[in-house]
C-alpha cells in the first residue's frame, strides 16, 4: 500500500484554508468522490451527501466540495450542521452514494477536515482513500465533464427529522426518559440543536450547554474534551446525568449523577456487560476496543467472559474488526461508542440513550454502575514532535521500551504511536503500580523528546 499524503486515521485534517485544507482542495476532492462512486454504479444518477459541524470555514469548504460535485455531474445534497452519524445514516437513508462530512472532530475552530462514507455509511477503507488521494493530485486521471452532464446541488433540511426519529429508535420501548433531567452539552458543534431535542421528545427535562454556536466557539472549553462545566452543572442542578458531545457529536463523555466523569474505558465495561446480560452481544461474544484501550477493562472483560480484541486506534478500524468478526460492540477510551446494530459509526447521542437504559435495567444510578469496572493505572503523554520516524528505527527509545518493560513484569503495556491528525508523538504507559507508571513515561519521554523533537 503506498504512501498517504492526505488522508490521516479519520479522513482528511487541518488549519483550514492552508494546504490540504483549501477550498482548491476540497474542489478536487468532490470531484475525485463523485468520479470514484460514478464508476461503481455506471449509469445511475451519482448523488452525494454534504454535512457539516459549525465552524467558520465549514461555508468555504461545503461549497467547494459541492462545487466539484456538480463540475463532476453529480448531484450534491446539502444537509446543514449535522452530527457525523446522522450524516452517515442519511447518506444510506436517502440511498446516495456516499456521504461527506466537513468537521475536524473535537479540534479547535481554526481546524477542519473532510470524512467520507460510502452508501452504507461505512468510512471508506484504505485502500479507496489512496484512490481518491490519486486523483486529487493527478486531476487529469478524471474525465472533465461538460454541457448537459454537469450536475447540481439542492440545500435539504428535513433530513435531521429523519436522523432524530431514527437515534430515538435506539432507546428499548420499555423504557423513556420520564422524569429525569439532563445536562446536554453539545459543544457548540453539529449535535447542539439535536442532542437536545431527542432528549427531551422522549421525555426529559434538559439542562441545554454549549447550544450557542458563532463559527468560533466550537468545542472551545466546552464539550467532550471539556466536561466540567458540564460537571458542574449536573451537581448545581442535581440531575440524573452529564451528556457531553465533540465538535461533529461522534463522541460521548458521559456524567455521573455525583459530577465524576466516567472514564471511556469504565462505559464500555458497563456497556459490555449490560449486552451481555440481555443477550445482546451477539455469537461472536466480543467486544472491540484499540491499542490505547486500558489493560483493567481487559482484565474485567475476561472476568465476565467476553472476549476482547484491539484494532489501530480510529473508530473506522474498529468497524472493520467488528464487521469481520460479527461483534456488535465496540469503541475507544476517547469516547467513540459504537453500537452496530443501530450505528455504522460511534454517535455520543445513541450511547448516551443506551447510558439510559443500563441505569433503568439495573436499577442503580451510574456511579454505583461504574465502581464495577476498575482500571489500571495510565498515563498518555503527547509530545510535539517535528518529525515521524518510526519507533522500531530508533535504537535509544526501543532500549528504554525494554527497560520499562522489565519494570513491569509483565503487569502492564507500554505503547508508542503517532497521532494520525497532528504533530504528535504519544507515549502511554499502563501498569499496576501509579509511581512505576509514572517512572516509566517520564523516562521515555525523556528519550523520545531528544529523538524527534
Amino acid at each position: 500500500m503506498g504512501e498517504r499524503k492526505l488522508f490521516g486515521t479519520d479522513g482528511i485534517r487541518g488549519k483550514a484554508n492552508v494546504y490540504p485544507m483549501t477550498g482548491e482542495v476540497a474542489f478536487s476532492l468532490g470531484r475525485a468522490v463523485t468520479a470514484y462512486f460514478q464508476k461503481l454504479n455506471g449509469s445511475k444518477q451519482t448523488t452525494i451527501i454534504i454535512g457539516k459541524d459549525t465552524r467558520r470555514s465549514c461555508y468555504m469548504l461545503e461549497q467547494a466540495f459541492s462545487s466539484g460535485v456538480c463540475a463532476q455531474g453529480g448531484v450534491a445534497i446539502l444537509t446543514g450542521p449535522l452530527p457525523t452519524p446522522g450524516v452517515a445514516f442519511v447518506t444510506e437513508s436517502m440511498r446516495a452514494d456516499a456521504g461527506v462530512m466537513i468537521s475536524a472532530s473535537h479540534n479547535t475552530y481554526s481546524d477542519n477536515g473532510i470524512k467520507i462514507f460510502d452508501k452504507s455509511g461505512h468510512k471508506l477503507p484504505d485502500e479507496v482513500e489512496l484512490q481518491l488521494e490519486s486523483m486529487v493530485l493527478n486531476p487529469e486521471l478524471i474525465e472533465v465533464k461538460v454541457d448537459e452532464n454537469l450536475g447540481k446541488a439542492k440545500r435539504i433540511d428535513e433530513v435531521v427529522g429523519r436522523y432524530i426519529v431514527k437515534v430515538k429508535s435506539a432507546l428499548n420501548s420499555d423504557y423513556s426518559l420520564d422524569g429525569m433531567r439532563l445536562v446536554v452539552d453539545g459543544a457548540n458543534g453539529a449535535g447542539y440543536k439535536v442532542a437536545p431535542m431527542c432528549f427531551e421528545e422522549l421525555g426529559a427535562e434538559v439542562i441545554r450547554v454549549g447550544n450557542a454556536p458563532n463559527g468560533i466557539n466550537i468545542n472551545d472549553k466546552i464539550g467532550a474534551l471539556h466536561p466540567e462545566l458540564c460537571a458542574h452543572e449536573v451537581v448545581r442542578y442535581r440531575a440524573d446525568l452529564g451528556v457531553c458531545l465533540d465538535g461533529d457529536g461522534d463522541r460521548l463523555v458521559i456524567v455521573d449523577e455525583k459530577g465524576a466523569i466516567v472514564p471511556g474505558d469504565v462505559l464500555m465495561g458497563i456497556f459490555a456487560k449490560f449486552l451481555k446480560d440481555t443477550n445482546a452481544l451477539g455469537e461472536a461474544n466480543e467486544v472491540v476496543g484499540t491499542l490505547m484501550s486500558n489493560f483493567g477493562l481487559e482484565l474485567y472483560l475476561n472476568e465476565i467472559g467476553v472476549k476482547f480484541s484491539r484494532t489501530n486506534v480510529g473508530d473506522r478500524y474498529i468497524v472493520e474488526q467488528m464487521r469481520k468478526s460479527g461483534a456488535n460492540f465496540g469503541g475507544e477510551p476517547s469516547g467513540h461508542l459504537i453500537f452496530k446494530d443501530y450505528a455504522t459509526t460511534g454517535d455520543g447521542i445513541l450511547a448516551a440513550l443506551k447510558v439510559v437504559e443500563c441505569i433503568k435495567f439495573y436499577k442503580k444510578p451510574l456511579s454505583s454502575l461504574a465502581k464495577e469496572v476498575k482500571l489500571v493505572p495510565q498515563i498518555l503523554n503527547n509530545i510535539k514532535v517535528s518529525q515521524k520516524k518510526p519507533f522500531e528505527s530508533l535504537e535509544e527509545v526501543q532500549a528504554c521500551v525494554k527497560k520499562c518493560e522489565e519494570k513491569l513484569k509483565g503487569k502492564g503495556r507500554v505503547l508508542l504511536r503517532y497521532s494520525g491528525t497532528e504533530n504528535l508523538a504519544r507515549v502511554m504507559v499502563e501498569g499496576s503500580k501509579q509511581d512505576l507508571v509514572e517512572e516509566c513515561v517520564s523516562e521515555l519521554s525523556e528519550v523520545v523528546k531528544k529523538a524527534l523533537v
